[in-house]
């Protein structure tokens, strides 16, 4: 086995494709505060290259950490010897991978129509960027494409618009796949965007919405890392830009926000996942959309869709001071989850970010609601934990069917409490 993951180590080397043999995550369970205290321990060292998917926060709450297989033993040998308990969520990442990638590998026919297209498994950047164009094709009279900046690598970011006329109307945005990792959201968004095109003028409640608001969906969010996580690295959740002075690769596009920027809830280590970046906008990613936001003038919502964890989240994230709107929206998310359970059971909890996971400073919608966009929410989609951000293909089509259930009713709240 160790000749193997030598071998497998120096073909990464040579040929740039991080492979994931042996690699667990494991689900640790602090008991009280000083356990928690210990787990964070283990983030600093950095020799053992451990990914949390979960950060340590606060008894009770579950930690979920990917752990390289050589630094397996050293990370059970340390929790075992503080008493602190945790269990093997996913015993070789590897395995799913090859799941993963076998999967896509059956699905690869070309999609001549949006109707052809493959909701049911997971797509590349180049596919989902000619679905977007063969989507604006088949629907010119409500589907336009935009292109709001390009990324640090120098591809194109866009964004699709739909409309049914008028000039700066008020206006809802979604985005998705801001970290790249996180493929069930693009995958979503894909699906969201045919079913937009579907129900109008077929669902009576959606089409009085787009008759009287425009849609702007930005499916790939942060292109750059989307297309790391295929050719490199799967695991790969920041921007690719570089930081002058450091090795290390990338910002987390979720903490480069100006709302409580380089406060606690995010790193100034490069190195991290969630390095906040040089300062406030530094990643042009992030930047666009500030820009494209700041110009519209007039977004009304602002949703932004991560995985995973099943929670839907409201300001603030980088402070325990309430927001100005918390009863307002925390009624607003109650009804979304309560909607989105309504098909599949799937449950969900609700809450500002701070007091429902962790606090998260230079977060997108701690800045879009400080920009007086009331309805500003972020979604972590399915699983809790089990595949985290490995989910099943099969799971693609029945968790975006029942996010539009919360999305239809944050945007209906949003078309009838103009403010």
């Amino acid at each position: 086995m160790w000749k193997l993951l030598i071998l497998s180590v120096l073909l990464e080397a040579v040929f740039g494709n991080e492979n994931f043999v042996g690699h667990q995550v494991l689900r640790i369970s602090a008991a009280d505060e000083a356990q928690v205290q210990k787990v964070k321990e283990l983030e600093d060292l950095e020799h053992l290259q451990l990914d949390f998917w979960r950060d340590p926060v606060r008894p009770g709450i579950p930690i979920d950490v990917r752990v390289p297989f050589t630094s397996i033993q050293s990370v059970k040998v340390f929790l075992e010897s503080h008493g602190i308990n945790y269990e093997i969520m996913i015993e070789d990442i590897q395995t799913l991978l090859d799941e993963e990638q076998k999967q896509m590998s059956a699905f690869q026919a070309r999609a001549l129509s949006t109707k052809t297209f493959n909701y049911a498994t997971y797509h590349t950047l180049d596919e989902i960027y000619e679905f977007m164009d063969l989507l604006v094709t088949e629907n010119p009279q409500l589907v336009s494409k935009i292109q709001i900046g390009n990324t640090f690598e120098g591809r194109p970011i866009y964004v699709l618009k739909f409309s049914t006329g008028g000039t700066n109307r008020p206006a809802i945005w979604i985005d998705t796949g801001i970290h790249s990792r996180e493929w069930v959201t693009q995958a979503s968004g894909v699906w969201f965007a045919k079913k937009i095109t579907e129900d109008y003028g077929q669902d009576a409640a959606f089409t009085a919405i787009l008759d009287n608001m425009d849609i702007f969906l930005e499916i790939v969010t942060n292109p750059d890392g989307f297309a790391y996580t295929h050719k490199t690295n799967r695991m790969w959740r920041k921007t690719r830009s570089r930081t002058q002075g450091s090795l290390c690769v990338g910002a987390d596009p979720n903490r480069n926000w100006d709302a409580g920027f380089g406060l606690a809830g995010a790193s100034s280590n490069p190195c991290s996942d969630t390095y906040h970046g040089k300062f406030a906008n530094s990643e042009v990613e992030v930047k666009s959309i500030v820009d494209f936001v700041t110009s519209h003038g007039n977004i009304k919502a602002f949703i932004s869709i991560h995985s995973y964890s099943q929670l839907l989240l409201y300001p603030y994230g980088y402070t325990s001071e309430p927001a100005p709107d918390k009863e307002e929206l925390d009624q607003l998310a109650k009804s979304a989850v309560t909607a989105l359970t309504s098909l599949y059971g799937t449950k969900y909890k609700y809450g500002s970010i701070i007091d429902t996971i962790y606090q998260a400073s230079g977060s997108t919608v701690d800045w879009t609601y400080s920009q007086g966009i009331k309805y500003s929410f972020t979604f972590e989609l399915r699983d809790t934990g089990l595949r985290g951000f490995l989910l099943p293909a099969s799971q693609i089509i029945p968790t975006a069917e029942e996010t539009w259930l919360a999305l239809l009713t944050i945007m209906d709240h949003t078309f009838k409490h103009p403010y």
